[in-house]
C-alpha cells in the first residue's frame, strides 16, 4: 500500500515554499480556523500542565461528563459512559473503521481524510453524490441501490459516513435528506457515522440542523472537537458520542489503547472547560461563526462575478466553486492556473473524490482574516471585517486574480507570475 501526504497538507507546505521563496500566494487552501486561543484556554492549558499521567483509554471522567452536557443541550441526550475520547476527531474517525470493518459509503465530494483512512483500514469506499444542491450527504436512494450491488457481489458493506454542515462544499443538507439517509440504515443494517465538527458553526442560527442521532440513535456515531468552533486544530482533541453498543465502544476501546493510550490529559482539561459551554466561549464562537459566514459570503460574491456556479456556503469556511464555464481543464488544470498564474492557491475537486475532468475547487477563507494573532483578533473584533485593511486587499487580489483569469480564457490579459509580484506588508 502507498500512502501519500494529505492533500490538504501537502498544498499547504507548497503554498508555504512559495511564500518564502518570495511569491505572493493567497491562501485558500488549508481548513485551519485561522483565529487566535481565547485567553480562558490558555489558562486552563497552563494550569493543566503538570499533568502528565496517561488517564483512561476512554478519556477523564470530567472529559466525558462535559461533552455528554453538550450534546444534551442540543438535544440528544448522552450518557457519558458512552462518550470516548481522543487526539482529535480524525484519530476517532480511523479507530471506528477499524473497529466497525467491512466497506464503507462516503459522498462525493468529501472530506480528503475519509477515502484515504478507509484505505489504510482495508476498506473499500463507495463513493455516492450528495443530491444537487446540498453536500455532506449521500444520496440516500443511491446508497441504497449502491450497498444492495455491493452485496449482491460478496462486499460487507457496514457504514456510511456523513458531513454536518459540509467540508468542502460548505453546504447542510436538509433535514429531509437526513431522515431519509437515516431509514435506509435502518433497512439495510448500515452504521452512520455523523462528522459535525462544524455544527456549531452553521451561519444563519435559524437554519434547521438535523443530526441523524435523532433520527437513528441506535445505530449513529457522531465526532466532534474544538478545531474548528474554537480554533484549537493543534491541540488535538476530539470525542465521539456511541450508540448503546457494547460491543463497538469495546472495540474502539482496544483500537485506541494499541494506537494513541490517552488524549494529551492538560488539553483534556481545558476541552472540559470549553465543552462546558462556558459564556465567554459561546461569545467567541457566535463571532467567530459570525466573521466566517461574512468572509465566506464574500469570497463567493468574487466567484460569483466571473460566472462560476458556487453554491451559497451555509456553514464552516469553505465554498466548492465550479469554474468549468471557463474551459480551461479539470480540477487539476485550473488548481494549477490559479495557483501559478494568479497565486490563488485552492485545493482541487478530486482530492475530494470529485470527477477530474470537472473544474471544482475547494476554496477554504479562513487564512484571510490575517498573518498574525493581532490581526485575526481584530478581524473576530470587528463589526465591519472587510473594511480591514489586510482583508480588503486579500479580497481585491482574490478578485483581480479572478477576473484576470476569466479573461484569460478570451485571450483578453497574461498575469505576470507571482513571484514577480513582490508580497505585501502589513506590518
Amino acid at each position: 500500500m502507498t500512502v501519500t501526504l494529505s492533500a490538504t497538507l501537502a498544498a499547504n507546505e507548497d503554498i508555504e515554499r512559495r511564500r518564502r521563496a518570495g511569491e505572493r500566494v493567497l491562501h485558500l487552501a488549508f481548513g485551519e480556523a485561522g483565529l487566535p486561543v481565547h485567553p480562558a484556554l490558555r489558562d486552563r492549558l497552563a494550569a493543566a500542565s503538570d499533568c502528565n499521567g496517561y488517564g483512561p483509554v476512554a478519556g477523564a471522567a470530567e472529559l466525558r461528563a462535559a461533552a455528554a452536557g453538550y450534546w444534551t443541550r442540543r438535544g440528544l441526550i448522552t450518557d457519558p459512559d458512552l462518550v470516548v475520547c481522543g487526539p482529535g476527531s480524525k484519530s476517532l474517525l480511523y479507530g471506528l473503521l477499524l473497529a466497525i470493518g467491512g466497506d464503507v459509503v462516503l459522498p462525493v465530494p468529501s472530506w480528503v481524510s475519509y477515502a484515504a483512512q478507509a484505505d489504510l483500514v482495508g476498506s473499500r469506499p463507495i463513493l455516492v453524490p450528495a443530491p444537487p444542491g446540498e453536500g455532506g450527504v449521500p444520496d440516500p436512494d443511491a446508497v441504497a441501490a449502491e450497498v444492495r450491488r455491493a452485496r449482491t457481489l460478496g462486499r460487507t458493506v457496514s457504514t456510511v459516513v456523513v458531513t454536518l454542515p459540509d467540508n468542502p462544499t460548505g453546504r447542510l443538507a436538509t433535514p429531509e435528506t437526513v431522515a431519509r439517509l437515516a431509514q435506509v440504515a435502518r433497512e439495510l443494517d448500515l452504521t452512520i457515522i455523523s462528522d459535525e465538527i462544524y455544527r456549531d458553526l452553521v451561519h444563519e442560527p435559524g437554519l434547521t440542523y438535523t443530526s441523524p442521532a435523532e433520527l437513528a440513535p441506535e445505530r449513529t456515531i457522531i465526532t466532534t472537537g474544538l478545531s474548528k468552533s474554537l480554533a484549537l486544530g493543534g491541540w488535538r482533541i476530539g470525542v465521539a458520542r456511541l450508540p448503546e453498543n457494547g460491543d463497538l465502544r469495546r472495540s474502539l476501546l482496544a483500537v485506541a489503547s494499541e494506537i494513541w493510550s490517552a488524549p494529551a490529559a492538560p488539553v483534556q482539561e481545558a476541552a472540559t472547560y470549553a465543552f462546558g459551554d462556558p459564556p465567554e466561549l459561546t461569545e467567541r464562537i457566535t463571532r467567530s461563526r459570525r466573521l466566517h459566514g461574512r468572509l465566506a459570503r464574500a469570497v463567493h460574491e468574487r466567484f460569483a462575478e466571473i460566472g462560476a456556479d458556487v453554491p451559497v456556503p451555509q456553514g464552516g469556511f469553505y465554498l466548492y466553486p465550479d469554474l468549468g464555464h471557463l474551459r480551461l481543464g479539470g480540477s487539476a488544470e485550473i488548481t494549477k492556473i490559479l495557483l501559478e498564474e494568479h497565486g490563488l492557491g485552492v485545493l482541487p475537486g478530486h482530492a475530494f473524490g470529485d470527477d477530474p475532468s470537472a473544474a471544482r475547487v475547494r476554496v477554504a477563507v479562513s487564512l484571510l482574516y490575517g498573518d498574525s494573532a493581532e490581526q485575526r483578533q481584530a478581524a473576530l473584533d470587528s463589526p465591519d471585517p472587510l473594511r480591514l485593511p489586510w482583508i480588503a486587499d486579500n479580497l481585491d487580489f482574490l478578485t483581480t486574480g479572478l477576473k484576470e483569469l476569466a479573461l484569460v480564457r478570451h485571450g483578453a490579459v497574461s498575469r505576470p507570475h507571482p513571484a514577480l509580484v513582490p508580497a505585501p506588508c502589513h506590518g
